[in-house]
Parts: structure tokens; sequence; C-alpha cells
């Protein structure tokens, strides 16, 4: 807190006359531009007799905005005055003398209100219920609950010097760059927000399957941890794909895929393996703050629960605990992590609008974070399965891989027939 320092002297009448007290003077709220036009009052106990008032003073002084009053008793003592003692020298030119009186370190505090209660009773039953409470403090509160008040106050008017601040501040980037470059500013953003939950990429890769590889998103250990829990979908058979497809236990995207399992024992255990990890990633998406130690339930390995938790989640604190949290960009790099897994299944080629509808997306989402991860898209045309649904997007993995760029502004809205 800025503070300012300035001097006054006086003297009262019965002192004695080698006794001419004086003050040094610190404002709590701002520094001083112009010290000397300051006028100073002081005003002492009436009490000469008793051996604690008749030391208490009060000084007060008044600019063109505030009244300041500062006291050397009560709760806004300064302790310094208790620690040591000071001085304060006056030196006469022309003799080439200087007087030294006691001095005392008064703190100014702006005194923001008058302590009494408004003569017109319509205008205090206009006032809020906050504006009445904080009379009665000013009248009966305790020295603590004065403290606070004063202290709200203080901040209530550096919040008001702040935001008007900020605002000049806003209008002076709007004037420099203009809305147009404001708004490239922000999608450019967005872009580098989206492409820092990726998954590493491998710009140099001469093959597709090499640009994001297989053990950025599952290592050998997590890979291998899968075989028991996806030897099910392996194994599984049209009626019991049936029963799960009603049961709805699997996502669209991975229920699409289980029909065409490769016939190769190999090709296949590792084709469910992918499937299994991208339905529990999918299912895991869908949660907003995980409560359970074990979220998707004693059959997923410990490996993966714990990979969930650590690179899919975000700490925080919410009464008085922490807990993992699945925020916007938390669900952003799933979706990364899922379109990527889905690539492998697919050849480098997979359906964007099945993952959508799994992930609980809009098209714009997915279509922001495909884009970031240098797919090209492209409407589905007589892809197996799909009843050639014009409204289905494609992403491609292909290269060499399409530069990067922020989008253009804000899409334009289709127009209802």
């Amino acid at each position: 807190m800025a503070t300012a320092t300035a001097t006054a002297t006086w003297r009262y009448r019965g002192d004695p006359e080698g006794e001419r007290p004086a003050a040094l003077v610190r404002f709590a709220n701002g520094r001083l531009e112009r010290p000397e036009a300051l006028h100073f009052t002081v005003y002492r106990n009436r009490d000469s007799a008793h051996p604690r008032k008749r030391h208490r003073r009060i000084l007060v002084s008044e600019t063109e905005r505030l009244c300041y009053v500062g006291h050397n008793f009560g709760s806004q003592v300064m302790r310094c005055n208790s620690l040591c003692r000071y001085f304060v020298g006056v030196l006469d030119k022309s003799s080439g003398q200087m007087d030294v009186y006691n001095a005392e370190m008064f703190n100014m505090q702006p005194l923001l209100s008058d302590n009494v209660m408004p003569d017109d009773t319509k205008d205090y039953q206009t006032k809020s219920y906050r504006e009445k409470m904080d009379l009665c403090i000013e009248a009966f509160g305790t020295s603590k609950q004065k403290r606070a008040l004063s202290s709200r106050r203080m901040n209530a008017v550096g919040s008001d010097i702040v935001s008007t601040a900020v605002t000049k501040a806003a209008a002076n980037v709007i004037d420099t760059k203009g809305v147009t470059g404001l708004m490239q500013d922000v999608a450019q953003d967005d872009v580098q927000n989206i492409s820092a939950f990726l998954p590493p990429c491998h710009e140099d890769a001469q093959r597709p399957e090499h640009v994001y590889r297989f053990e950025d998103i599952l290592s050998p250990a997590e890979y291998e941890a899968l075989r028991v829990p996806a030897a099910a979908l392996a194994s599984i058979t049209a009626e019991e794909m049936a029963r799960r497809a009603e049961e709805r236990s699997l996502c669209s995207f991975v229920l699409e895929e289980l029909k065409f399992l490769p016939t190769d024992e190999k090709s296949r255990d590792h084709k469910a393996r992918c499937l299994w990890f991208l339905d529990t990633l999918i299912k895991f998406s869908q949660q907003k703050v995980i409560k359970k130690k074990h979220p998707m339930g004693p059959e997923c390995p410990h490996i993966i629960s714990k990979k969930l938790m650590k690179n899919f989640t975000s700490l925080t604190y919410n009464n008085g605990s922490i807990q993992n949290l699945i925020s916007a960009s938390m669900k952003a790099k799933i979706t990364a992590y899922a379109i990527a897994l889905a690539l492998h299944i697919n050849n480098f080629q997979t359906d964007l609008t099945v993952l959508q509808n799994d992930l609980k997306l809009s098209e714009s989402r997915i279509l922001d974070i495909a884009k970031a991860l240098r797919l090209k898209v492209s409407k589905a045309k007589g892809v197996p399965g799909l009843e050639n649904d014009q409204s289905h997007k494609l992403g491609t993995l292909s290269l060499p891989l399409p530069t990067q760029k922020a989008p253009e502004g804000q899409r334009k809205r289709k127009k209802m027939n």
C-alpha cells in the first residue's frame, strides 16, 4: 500500500513552554502530490488530569475530496510509537540554530462517511439492507467490525479505479488493433488451446501410422493389460452384440466396428483391445466429477484407471477436499485421443459424426479438433453401414499433412428451409 509522510506542529494552551509536540503523519491510501497545501487540526482530551486520557490526540486533515483522521489511541494506533521515539528538528536559517521537538506517528485514514444517523427518515428508509447494517456497525460495532467495514469500503473505491483503468485500456486496444484484429487473435488462441491437448504429432513421419504413434496412445504395459477385458469383445456373438445394442452398453462406434472383426486371431485380438479402450474412454468422458476410486468399475485394469485419472482429469478444490474433474479442456483432450485411436482402428479414415454422437459434442467442436489433428474433412459418400447419409463427416489422415490454419472467424449459420 502506498504511503506518504508529512509533518505538522502545534502548541496547546497550558503546555509548558519547552514542550511543543509535533506529528509525523502517514496516509494509508496514496501519495501526497502537494504536501505543503495540507492543513492539520489537532484535538486533545479535555480530561487533563487523567494519566492516560490527557495524552490522547486526534489529528484531522481535509482535502478537496476526502477528510482524513488519525488517532494516537485505540485500535488504529501505530505500534512504532511504543517501540521508539520520534523527534522533529526545526532549523532557524537566520540564526543557524535548530529546535528539536518530541513527535508521534499518526496513520491517517480516509473518513468515508459521517458516523451519525441521517436526520431525514425518508432517506434512511430508501437505503439498502447493507447500508443500514453499515450504519449500525459505525455506531455500535466492535473494533474488528469497524476495521472490516473500513477495509471493504476502501476496496470498493479501489475496484472502481481498477474498473475505470481496465475500461480505458480495453478502449485503447480496440482503437489500436480494431475489432477484426482482436477476433483473429482470439481465433488463433483457440487453435493454440486445442493444440495443447493433442497427442504428440510427428510431422516428419513417412507413413500415416507414424504421425500419431500407437505407443503414444497406449503404452506396451497398458496394451498388455487390455488382453483380459478385451477377450469378451474378441469372442462376441451376433446375439450378444444385439443384446448389447439394445442395452446400449457399448457406444455406437464400437458396435459398428464389431461387425467387421478380422478373422485372423492376432488382428482380431488387437482390434478388440483398441475397441475396448475406446469404449472406456468415451464412457469416461461422460462423467463430470470423479468421486470413486475405480470410476470405470472393478473390471477395468488398475493401470488403465490410473491412466484415465492422471492424463484426462484436472484437480480441483471443492468443499474442503481435492476432486478430479473432467473439464472442457480435458473433454477436448479425450476427443483428440479418441479420434487418433479410431484412425488406427479404421486404417486412418474414420467417421467423425458417429464419434461426435457418442461423445455428445457439437459438430463444430469435433471438426475444430479434427482440423487441429491435421485431418482432411469430407462428406461421407457410399460408406458401408451409413445408408448414404450425406450429413456424416469423414476425417482422413494422409501425407503430406495440411498446414494448420486459424479459423477465419465464426462459421456462417445454415439457412433454415
